[in-house]
């Protein structure tokens, strides 16, 4: 972690990025939550006899919706004929403000996708994609509601280690545990003395994204808030409650009843520089993950270069092409 006292505007020459396209920003109730979306207009209208359909966007956790706004600034006008694209900010991230719950769970973001779509009233079926969790979300999504997707692409979405039965005694405590210091206030997020600092954080976790992305990106992830001492800092936007350890076990022969019951057409797409074997310390392999990806019934898999997992920020235009070449 960097020093607040000794580092304090470390980007301070730097110019913000500048986005290319200009999304609406709105929200729609759902499940007595506003949920906030961000909707890129298409470029111009579409023949009727050849209108695309939407593109819904799904990010990961502890990310927002704006996270995919330099993919959207790389697709290409002609992909953005007719075709509206819409990026949500999950229950308890960003916008979606879900203050009074103390605890998430894994179900909700199914039904929250589902009550969305409802909501949005958006011609069907329509072409989905989710990001690491958001990933996860929209592979299981597929396979519940097979009629509502026409294609399908899952972006570094890995799911986690198969759950022995009797890890479930030590996930049950560690999760009373956690709820115990989310109330006690002992796991909220952390402040920063200016948005500069929240960039450098982004940079840490990701040295390959460039300052005027990071700049640009924490004036999306955090907001000001103003201390009792009169001093303004900057806050993450997300619910603390979400780095409570979940309180049910990852079961991969329920996931793979899903993935089977996918028809759309599935992209998967990785990055070249893998870390989540790292992650796991090898309790999950990528071996083990494609062997689980042999029953989604119309898959084909890809890679992007020279990217880590937050592949949308590192390679935007290498992502954007083989989107449009999956989409078209």
């Amino acid at each position: 972690m960097f020093d607040q006292d000794t580092d304090t505007f470390p980007l301070a020459d730097v110019a913000a990025y500048q986005p290319r396209r200009i999304p609406e920003v709105m929200t729609a109730p759902v499940r007595n939550l506003e949920y906030r979306i961000r909707v890129w207009q298409p470029t111009q209208m579409a023949p009727e006899d050849a209108v695309p359909p939407p593109l819904v966007l799904c990010h990961g956790w502890m990310d927002v919706g704006a996270s995919f706004q330099f993919m959207v600034d790389a697709f290409s006008d002609e992909f953005l004929v007719g075709r509206p694209v819409i990026a949500l900010d999950w229950r308890g991230f960003g916008e979606t403000r879900a203050d009074e719950q103390d605890n998430f769970w894994f179900p909700d973001y199914l039904a929250d996708l589902d009550g969305l779509l409802d909501v949005l009233e958006m011609p069907e079926p329509i072409d989905l994609l989710g990001h690491s969790m958001g990933g996860n979300v929209v592979m299981q999504y597929a396979g519940l509601r097979p009629e509502r997707i026409r294609r399908l692409i899952n972006v570094e979405g890995f799911g986690q280690p198969a759950a022995e039965p009797e890890e479930v005694i030590t996930r049950l405590r560690r999760w009373m545990d956690e709820m115990a210091r989310y109330h006690d206030g002992r796991m909220g997020l952390r402040d920063y003395d200016h948005l500069s600092l929240v960039a450098k954080r982004l940079q840490k976790t990701n040295p390959r994204l460039t300052a005027d992305k990071a700049l640009w990106l924490a004036s999306q992830w955090a907001e000001p808030v103003m201390h009792e001492d009169g001093v303004q800092r900057w806050r993450l936007l997300g619910n603390p409650a979400n780095k409570i350890t979940s309180a049910t076990q990852y079961r991969v022969d329920e996931i793979l009843a899903l993935w089977r019951c996918i028809e759309a057409p599935t992209l998967m797409i990785k990055a070249s520089d893998q870390s989540f074997e790292r992650w796991w310390q090898r309790r999950y392999t990528m071996e083990e993950f494609d062997q689980r990806l042999g029953v989604v019934p119309q898959l084909r898999s890809l890679t992007i270069p020279e990217c880590g997992h937050m592949l949308h920020h590192d390679q935007p235009e290498l992502l954007a092409r083989e989107i449009e070449a999956f989409l078209r």
